[in-house]
């Protein structure tokens, strides 16, 4: 009896212990959690050889004494992200307060960043790491947006925000599972004086739309009056118009009437003054008539003889003419043919002339007497003799004015020439009398 109560404890015991080795062996990883067994090496599918190997939600059995299991949460770690002062775009400092949900991540790729990264860390230092990675970040999407569009549009705000910090969250090999913006405010009560200038802009808004309504229903009353009094005067001014037309139609038959009775009147004057234009045409042509008769008739017969005397008269006066050119034409060959001489005979029959227009400057000068006052010296220069010694001083001075005007020499012309004995001036011919 005792061997079989020592036999089947023996057994017991080795179940038992069987029981503990498998258990020992055998690795069971629940959903929320990751087990990462160390000790042999394999190669990643990037082609990375790493000593571990990582298992997720499920079983696997391990190499005693070459293997190591290690562990890694999988749960939530709940984030308070906070920062203070951080300078919006426009420099304006702002105090943003939200949370975030973090954990380790599952997907593959990013699971082995986490393995690496905190295995054996505890959640709080993770967290920590995160928490600040995500500040971080929120300081820099910060600087993007300006303080309205961070406190009017959170739900962007925490987009850009997961957008920014997914990468960074990745290389740690956490996921970021829910990020909400709590609170924005700011030192220098920015937003409130938004706040209030959105609030003024709204109350104006407010007041402006009231009193566009009222004024609109303003306007609708007047519009309907002002159609009521449009109405009636269009009524009184149709009234007018037929009572304008009647006497217009009234007036037109009375210029009808008066228009023909006119008509009739008028055709009787024009009836009446043709026949007075006939009649005065017919007195026209009697008085054109008689004019021929007794006017256009002799002025054209006396016209036609003061024609022929004009032509006879002219007919001599061309002979005249013709004459007068010959004998100058004769004179001034027998000129010519008396050579000097003929130029001292040319000067003496023009000296009378000559005279005369130089005498008819002083025409109208006329002396009664000439008084000759001696100086009372006894000499022979004064009174009559210095009178009678002045006249050939005269003649020289007139013979000068001659010969200035007309460039003759009257006094050499008058000289005798002792050469030329044989030609003598009574030999020419007088000049022609001036016609």
């Amino acid at each position: 009896m005792s061997l079989f109560l020592i036999g089947g404890l023996a057994i017991g015991v080795a179940v038992i212990f069987l029981i503990m080795i498998l258990s020992s062996l055998i690795i069971i990883c629940p959903p929320n959690r990751v087990a990462v067994i160390s000790g042999r090496s394999r190669t990643m599918s990037d082609g990375r050889t790493v000593g571990y190997r990582i298992l997720k939600g499920g079983r696997t059995v391990r190499i005693p004494l070459i293997e190591k299991v290690s562990w890694m949460d999988l749960n939530t770690i709940p984030l308070e992200v906070s920062v203070t002062n951080a300078y919006s775009r426009g420099t304006i400092p702002l105090n943003v307060q939200g949370i975030a949900n973090v954990k380790v991540s599952s997907k593959e790729g990013v699971l082995e960043n986490a393995a690496e990264r905190f295995l054996n860390v505890p959640n709080q230092h993770i967290g920590q790491i995160a928490k600040e990675t995500l500040e971080a970040n929120l300081r820099g999407v910060l600087a993007t947006l300006s303080p309205e569009e961070v406190n009017e549009d959170r739900l962007k705000f925490s987009q850009q925000l997961i957008d920014e910090a997914d990468d960074d969250i990745k290389t740690l090999g956490l996921d970021l599972d829910v990020m909400k913006i709590q609170n924005v405010t700011d030192d220098n009560l920015y937003l409130e004086s938004v706040g209030r200038r959105l609030t003024a802009t709204v109350v104006k808004e407010a007041r402006v739309a009231e009193a566009n309504r009222q004024s609109e229903s303003e306007q609708a009353e007047a519009k309907a009056r002002e159609l009521a009094e449009i109405a009636q005067a269009q009524a009184d001014r149709n009234i007018v118009e037929e009572q304008n037309n009647l006497r217009v139609r009234t007036a037109e038959l009375d210029a009808i009437a008066r228009a023909k009775e006119e008509e009739a009147a008028v055709a009787g004057d024009i009836a009446r003054a043709t026949a007075e234009q006939e009649l005065e045409q017919q007195r026209i042509e009697l008085e054109r008539r008689r004019l021929e008769a007794d006017v256009v008739t002799p002025a054209r017969a006396n016209l036609e003889s003061k024609q022929l005397e004009a032509q006879a008269e002219a007919a001599k006066i061309v002979e005249d003419g013709k004459a007068q050119v010959d004998v100058f034409r004769r004179l001034t060959d027998q000129y010519q043919l008396a050579g000097e001489d003929g130029q001292r005979i040319f000067v003496l029959n023009m000296l009378p002339e000559l005279v005369d227009k130089i005498v008819s400057t002083v025409n109208n000068v006329s002396i009664d007497r000439v008084a000759v006052v001696d100086g009372g010296n006894n000499d022979s220069s004064g009174g009559i003799p210095a009178l009678v010694s002045q006249l050939p001083a005269a003649v020289v001075s007139l013979s000068e004015q001659i010969e200035a005007a007309t460039g003759i020499d009257i006094l050499s012309s008058m000289r005798p020439d002792d050469t030329d004995d044989e030609s003598s001036p009574s030999q020419l011919p007088p000049p022609p009398a001036a016609p």
